[in-house]
């Protein structure tokens, strides 16, 4: 009995305290119940776990792949091909025929909208679908429609009844953009010397096949493994690398460690020179001179640009010497301040090296704003950086984004969500699926794939767009959402600029819809948007604490800014480097080694010096997708921040700025010729010397604003 007391009275005491608890917790909680309440529809989609599970069980299905019910399965391929060979060649016998109804350019569009849908799922079904027999009939059906193009390019009765069009009269009267977008259908066939003698025609053919097999190798090997002796690396850092039989394995650069000798020593063993590498970098740099010199160009750099914002190497050498020549002096301020923090650090005086500058940026982050990166990401989540995307459209160009249930069968994997894009009159835009959440398989890389290109049909009505974007975040959990780093909300923003710019760009013809433009222009929606990414008044709006939904504070904002900012300059140098490094591989045959070439550039474009027995070129893999045109990235931020400094710097959220930008950049596509484009909407000619000094006057800003923010 008396247990029996002692037990009811310590329960007694233990429940009195339970209820003080609560009662103290109850308002919080409340609270915080209250502010979750708070999330738009669109964000609380995206800070959630999927409960539903899009499973692969046919009978269950209520729709196929993107909603197209052939692709219920995989044998929905071999449908979709066969319609796609069918209807290619209704089009071909229509443009051939004495009885054409319709402008050549308008068949010629058909056909390549009804093979781009089917390429272009099938090429993103390939990537990203987790089943294996989706895979393989999407990578048949990519070989399929290859095929059916190689025939197309090689089709002289279509070529020169094309020709004909653009240098005589068609049947019906043709605009401006009609004769553009011919020309652009011309200049494809002959990219493919369809033109030319068949000798020489068979000849660019072959070397085609076999530059597209020497990029591959040459992509591979960049990046492969390192395995050295272990005697080689210092016994004090081997327990950095993974160590086996007596091999030290070096997976990359180590550019974050604090320890220099580690820096280095990865530095000097990953970029070590590699024989069959410099093989492969000749060959597919010397396959190309010669392939742009049959096809009757003068090199492969003036092949590669034809037709781009820049026109001609020429201009791109004259944009990167004007930064390089301006540059400098503000690129030499930077590493003098990273050379004081190694000084601090070393006891034994050492300069900067090219392994330091990464460790010393991110430290000087660190120490000069007294911040770090785990700060943010509580402000940032998914979900409300997708409310703050859907805020800044709204006030921009008055549409808006809502989230849409997707039906069983229409998605690939588990937590992808699907949005529709709306304009102020309730039209449909199109829609964007987001592919955001990492997953067993799937490529680890942010991308934007188009899967249906919109165009005008000739109901009146419009094709809407149907596109992808692909990110690699973390899976949101039953305790929190998936929280963003502020490199990841820049790189969400930057996604969301080419879907934008997909959805926006309501041109007349799928061939030139939304992203298919030239290089150099094609990255200007999504590196502008990247400058509201940055913009404290933009991201107050939307920057709030996924658990008591307190606003961002304004002295952490500034800061972030800030920290984007730093050695801005000295980044910048080392983007025209690259840029001019990859100019020059183009520009002719080589006579010496690449990395002969290299350690000359970088003595002209480079502060800090090559280091010898190293090769980084053979790492470079953007020298096979973005031959000769690695400068667009450049040239893309110097017409965003061209844009940004002429209509949003002011008010990031002014209506009349982002309609004007919508109707006179994003709504053409590719369907403008991308220098009148800029030039027409800047009100000024957009040559190397304007969009440099935009380039400039951006770096002069953001040095003002990190020496402000340091005192």
């Amino acid at each position: 009995m008396i247990e029996k007391i002692n037990f009811l009275t310590i329960y007694i005491l233990y429940y009195k305290k339970m209820i003080q608890m609560l009662k103290k917790q109850f308002p919080r909680n409340c609270k915080r119940h209250r502010n979750v309440n708070t999330w738009s529809s669109l964000a609380t989609a995206f800070n959630s776990i999927n409960k539903e599970k899009y499973g692969f069980d046919f009978l269950r299905k209520e729709t196929g792949l993107f909603g197209i019910s052939e692709l219920k399965t995989s044998e929905g391929f071999n449908i979709l091909r066969d319609q796609a060979i069918s209807q290619t060649d209704a089009l071909i016998a229509e443009a051939m025929s004495q009885n054409r109804k319709r402008k050549m350019v308008e068949i010629f569009d058909d056909m390549s909208d009804t093979l781009c849908k089917v390429a272009d799922l099938a090429e993103f079904i390939r990537i990203a679908h987790p089943q294996k027999q989706f895979v393989t009939a999407a990578e048949k059906t990519c070989l399929s429609v290859s095929g059916i193009v190689e025939k197309l390019n090689t089709h002289r009765e279509l070529y020169n009844a094309l020709k004909h069009i653009i240098y005589n009269e068609d049947i019906q009267k043709t605009s401006i953009v009609d004769k553009h977008v011919a020309t652009l259908f011309l200049s494809d066939f002959e990219l493919c010397a369809i033109h030319l003698p068949e000798s020489i025609r068979e000849k660019v053919v072959q070397l085609n096949y076999y530059i597209l097999q020497v990029g591959q190798k040459f992509m591979t090997g960049a990046s492969n493994t390192r395995a050295v002796d272990s005697s080689i690396v210092p016994p004090n850092i081997r327990q950095y690398f993974t160590e086996k039989d007596n091999k030290i394995y070096v997976q990359g650069l180590y550019v974050d460690s604090p320890n220099c000798l580690l820096r280095e020593t990865a530095y000097r063993i990953f970029l070590y020179p590699d024989e069959e590498q410099e093989y492969l970098l000749q060959e597919l740099l010397n396959s190309r001179y010669t392939l742009a010199k049959l096809c009757g160009f003068s090199s492969y750099a003036h092949r590669a640009v034809k037709g781009s914002t820049m026109e001609t190497p020429e201009v791109i050498y004259e944009f990167l010497n004007i930064l390089n020549d301006n540059l400098k002096s503000k690129t030499k301020q930077d590493f003098n301040e990273m050379q004081k923090m190694k000084n601090i650090e070393s006891p034994i005086k050492q300069k900067i090296m090219p392994w330091d500058t990464a460790y010393f940026t991110a430290k000087a982050k660190r120490n000069w704003l007294n911040i770090s990166i785990t700060e943010f990401a509580p402000y940032f989540s998914l979900g409300a950086c997708m409310d703050g995307i859907n805020i800044l459209i709204q006030a921009l160009y008055g549409i808006r984004l809502e989230y849409v249930p997707v039906l069983s069968g229409e998605v690939w994997a588990n937590n992808v969500h699907k949005i529709v894009v709306i304009d102020e009159n309730e039209a449909v835009l199109g829609y964007i699926y987001c592919d955001f959440f990492e997953r067993e398989g799937k490529p680890n890389q942010d991308c934007h794939f188009t899967i249906r290109g919109g165009r005008q049909l000739s109901d009146g009505s419009y094709q809407n767009p149907i596109v992808v974007l692909m990110l690699s975040l973390p899976v949101p959990t039953w305790s929190k959402p998936c929280l963003l780093s502020p490199s990841s909300v820049e790189n969400l923003f930057h996604e969301m600029g080419h879907a934008l710019h997909s959805m926006l760009g309501r041109t007349k013809y799928q061939h030139v819809t939304g992203t298919r433009c030239s290089t150099d222009f094609a990255e200007v929606p999504s590196v502008l948007m990247e400058y509201f990414a940055s913009d404290p008044r933009v991201v107050s709006t939307f920057a709030r604490h996924f658990q008591t939904f307190e606003q961002i504070p304004i002295t952490l904002l500034d800061k972030l800014y800030a920290s984007k900012n730093i050695f801005c300059a000295s980044e910048l140098q080392n983007q025209i480097y690259y840029s001019m490094l990859d100019q020059v591989y183009h520009n002719g045959q080589l006579e010496k080694s690449s990395t002969e070439i290299l350690k000359e550039i970088q003595g002209k474009y480079y502060e800090l010096p090559y280091i010898e027995n190293t090769a980084w070129q053979l790492r470079f893999s953007h020298l096979v997708g973005y031959g000769a045109k690695y400068y667009s990235y450049l040239v893309s931020r110097a017409i965003a921040s061209w844009i940004w400094q002429t209509y949003f710097q002011a008010d990031p959220f002014n209506r009349t700025a982002g309609n004007r930008y919508w109707k006179e950049c994003l709504a053409h596509g590719g369907g403008k010729l991308p220098s009148k484009l800029v030039s027409d909407f800047l009100n000024k000619q957009a040559n190397a010397s304007n969009l440099a000094k935009s380039l400039l006057y951006e770096i002069d800003i953001k040095t003002k604003h990190v020496e402000k923010l340091r005192g």
